[in-house]
């Protein structure tokens, strides 16, 4: 059999993949049920990465799984719009009423590019302003310092985009609003955007400090830019209306992703009525996917979001706090951060935190900048079995 190495850069097809970070072989999963993962020798683990965040219900989600299988028996894609298009776009809309028109792609990174294009067609300027460590996708303009995949590797930034591209995005310290309004003073209306991450969840979760998100509201308003909220992370993930709802602070636009295609491919964006009409057909914004909007994609995003609801996401906070509270215990070295089922990690040496709980059958994010995942599927006996791995050294 050809071996991954032959056929993929690194026999990997996304960079975290290889372990680089960690040491070890990484395994090869072919099994997820609720909080747990087997891999090709039949080895079980608890599971924290839930395939980076999608998999709030857990992995197979019998509901979920019907919902897929149902649509994909019912063939598709169709290349017009279908039923659940509809029915998911509404279920967003009802978490998030700052969505008054979105659109579907494929890819959280495809999202945030056709946001940030919409932002620099209504405002007529081409600056965009980002944080380090803050992550968009892997589009041209938005790989300077951007979060856990370059952290990871060592990278401050991606060969291959040319300079005037990068030079179209300031990059400044997340939770610094003086470095923003140096930004704006030193850029006299020539920022579109500011896009930002909520939560920081690519350098390890880092929550916005009191008055940072209202600040940027302000800022943004006061300097004729728009203000984007990416959620791809945070979305229906931290409260059932996201970041936004968390805080209180409402975006011109938002970007998301992952649980809004229940583990599938997805990707979303969508903010004020007069800016996504930007969109053609209805303007002179471009964007187009033949595959946005895919039914089996919109049937496993529904049948995600129908699940969440008060009692889910208490019983999130619930296990969260239950397992932050015994890893301070059991790590006393350790900086711990969460917001909900968001969780991370900091120690000196998280190589070997890592590989020691992976033994005990504990599996991580193979980066200390990856959050861990919990999801609804995770109980007492996961948090049990996690807290004795993690004192075992």
């Amino acid at each position: 059999m050809t071996v991954a190495t032959e056929l993929f850069p690194g026999g990997v097809n996304s960079p975290v993949r290889a372990y680089r970070a960690v040491g070890g072989q990484p395994p090869v999963l072919v099994r997820g049920q609720g909080a747990r993962v087997w891999d090709a020798d039949g080895r079980e683990y608890v599971d924290y990465v839930s395939a980076y965040g999608p998999l709030i219900l857990g992995h197979a989600h019998p509901v979920v799984v019907a919902a897929i299988e149902k649509a994909a028996r019912a063939g598709g894609s169709f290349g017009v719009t279908h039923p659940d298009e509809v029915r998911l776009a509404e279920l967003i809309q009802r978490g998030m009423p700052a969505l008054e028109r979105l659109r579907f792609v494929n890819s959280g990174t495809e999202a945030a590019m056709s946001a940030l294009r919409v932002a620099r067609a209504a405002t007529r300027r081409n600056l965009v302003l980002k944080f380090e460590g803050g992550y968009h996708g892997h589009s041209d303009g938005l790989l300077a310092k951007a979060g856990s995949g370059l952290a990871t590797l060592g990278l401050p930034a991606s060969a291959g985009v040319p300079e005037p591209v990068a030079a179209q995005t300031l990059v400044i310290p997340y939770n610094d609003l003086g470095a923003v309004e140096a930004a704006f003073a030193g850029h006299p209306e020539r920022i579109a955007a500011v896009i930002v991450e909520p939560v920081a969840a690519n350098v390890g979760v880092v929550p916005p400090e009191a008055g940072f998100l209202d600040g940027l509201r302000r800022l943004t308003h006061e300097h004729g830019a728009l203000l984007v909220f990416d959620e791809v992370i945070t979305g229906f993930r931290v409260a059932p209306g996201g970041a936004q709802q968390l805080y209180g602070v409402i975006p011109d636009l938002t970007v998301l992703g992952k649980i809004i295609g229940g583990g599938l491919p997805v990707g979303a964006y969508g903010g004020r009525a007069d800016l996504m009409d930007l969109v053609a057909p209805v303007g002179p914004v471009y964007q187009a996917g033949t595959l946005s909007g895919h039914p089996v994609v919109m049937a496993a995003g529904i049948a995600t979001l129908e699940q969440l609801d008060d009692a889910l996401y208490a019983q999130l906070e619930e296990i969260g706090a239950e397992l932050e509270a015994g890893l301070r215990k059991a790590l006393p070295e350790a900086r711990i951060a969460r917001v909900g089922s968001l969780l991370t990690v900091f120690v000196a040496d998280f190589p070997a935190l890592f590989r020691r709980l992976r033994q005990g059958g504990i599996l991580l994010p193979p980066s200390q900048f990856e959050a861990w995942f919990l999801s609804a599927a995770h109980g007492e006996e996961e948090v049990s079995r996690t807290l004795d791995a993690a004192r075992a050294g």
